[in-house]
C-alpha cells in the first residue's frame, strides 16, 4: 500500500499525517501494510507518533522495526505516543516512559459554550472586518498572499523553525488537509491548517499562523470556524496539538526520572525567551477543552537516558540543540539592536 492509502485507513495517533513533512525517512512493513515515519539522532530512531496500521499489527509492527533498529546498532523512541502505542509498550520489559508535555482534545459534537472572554475577542475580531473561508487545497498551496502571511509570522519567532512534528512549510504539502483562511477586505491575515486523523474521524489543527497587522482575536476566529465546520460534517474527535511541559495536567513524578523534571523545569521556567510554554497551554485551555490527553515518549532502553532527550531535541531542530539556542541568542539580540535604534 502507498504512503497515503495507509494514512486514510489506518491514521489514528494526532500526529499521523505529519510523517509526509520534510526529512522524515518512511520505514514499510515487509508486508506493506504499516509505515512508521521517524529520524534518527545520535543513534536512537525518533519516531514520529506511532506506526501507522491495523490495530491487530500493531505488536508485530512494533516488534519488526525495534529489530531492524538494533541490527543497525540504534535504539527507538515513540515521540508523541499514545493510547495504542502506549498500551502495549508501557509495561513492556526494556522500555521507559516519560511525559512531556499534554493536547486538548474536543469531541466536535458537543463543543462547550465558549466563555464571555473568548467571545468578545471573536466579536472584536469581526467588528474590524475579519471573515474566515474554507480554501480549497489547491487554491492554498504556494499562494503568495498565504506564503506572505507564513513569512510574517516565521519572522516572529525568536528561535529559528522548528521541524521533524512542528515543519513550519506545510502549505506545499496540504493533500487530505483543510485550510481556513482569515480575510480582511479580500486579503489575507492568517490562516489555519487541518491535518485528519481518519480512523478517529478526527482532525488535528496543524498551524495557526497570524501575520503581520492582523487584528487581536483573529486566530480565535479561525479555529472556531475550523471546529464548527468539522463538527458540521461529523467529526467525533479534535485536538490542537502538543503543549510542551504542560502544567497542572499530569504528575511527571508518575512517570519522569528525577533528573529529567529538573531538566525540563529549568527549561519552562527560564525558556520563556523562546517559548511561550505557559501562554501556549492558556491560549488552547481558553476553548475549554474536554480534557488533555498526557503525550509520552517511549524508548527501548530500562531507563531513560539524557541522550534520548538530546535526540528528540536535535529531531525537531534538525541540527545540534545547542546551535539552535545559539542561534536563537543572536536572533534576539539582533532584535533588541533593532528596537534601540528605533527609539
Amino acid at each position: 500500500m502507498s504512503l497515503y492509502s495507509l494514512l486514510r485507513q489506518y491514521a489514528w495517533n494526532a500526529t499521523a499525517y505529519q510523517i509526509v513533512n520534510p526529512g522524515i525517512v518512511h520505514w514499510f512493513s515487509p508486508e506493506g501494510d504499516a509505515v512508521i515515519g521517524y529520524v534518527t539522532r545520535a543513534g536512537v530512531r525518533v519516531v514520529a507518533g506511532a506506526p501507522v496500521c491495523d490495530e491487530a499489527r500493531l505488536a508485530a509492527v512494533l516488534a519488526a522495526f525495534a529489530q531492524e533498529a538494533a541490527h543497525a546498532g540504534e535504539q527507538v523512541c515513540y515521540f508523541g505516543a499514545a493510547g495504542r502505542v502506549f498500551s502495549l509498550l508501557s509495561e513492556l520489559a526494556g522500555h521507559s516512559v516519560v511525559v512531556l508535555g499534554a493536547q486538548p482534545v474536543w469531541n466536535p459534537q458537543a463543543l462547550p459554550n465558549w466563555r464571555p472572554s473568548l467571545r468578545a475577542q471573536l466579536s472584536r475580531a469581526r467588528n474590524k472586518g475579519v471573515t474566515v473561508r474554507e480554501w480549497p487545497v489547491t487554491e492554498a498551496e504556494s499562494h503568495p498572499e498565504l506564503a506572505r502571511v507564513l513569512g510574517e509570522w516565521l519572522a516572529r519567532k525568536p528561535l529559528p523553525s522548528m521541524h521533524f512534528l512542528v515543519e513550519p512549510q506545510t502549505l506545499a504539502a496540504l493533500t487530505d488537509k483543510r485550510v481556513f483562511v482569515a480575510e480582511q477586505g479580500g486579503s489575507p491575515l492568517g490562516f489555519v491548517t487541518l491535518a485528519p486523523i481518519p480512523a478517529r474521524q478526527g482532525w488535528l489543527t496543524e498551524q495557526f499562523v497570524r501575520g503581520r497587522g492582523a487584528p487581536n482575536g483573529t486566530v480565535e476566529l479561525m479555529l472556531d470556524a475550523a471546529l464548527r465546520a468539522i463538527a458540521a460534517d461529523g467529526a467525533q474527535y479534535a485536538t490542537m496539538g502538543l503543549v510542551p511541559l504542560s502544567s497542572g495536567t499530569w504528575d511527571p513524578a508518575l512517570y519522569n526520572p528525577l533528573w529529567l523534571r529538573f531538566t525540563l523545569g529549568w527549561v519552562r521556567a527560564h525558556g520563556q525567551r523562546f517559548y511561550n510554554f505557559g501562554g501556549l497551554e492558556a491560549f488552547k485551555a481558553k476553548f475549554s477543552p474536554s480534557g488533555w490527553e498526557p503525550i509520552y515518549a517511549i524508548a527501548n532502553e530500562p531507563r531513560f537516558s539524557p541522550r534520548t532527550l538530546w535526540a528528540i531535541a536535535a529531531a525537531f531542530a534538525d541540527r545540534s540543540p545547542l546551535s539552535t539556542i545559539t542561534r536563537g541568542l543572536f536572533k534576539a539580540v539582533r532584535q533588541e539592536w533593532r528596537w534601540l535604534r528605533q527609539r
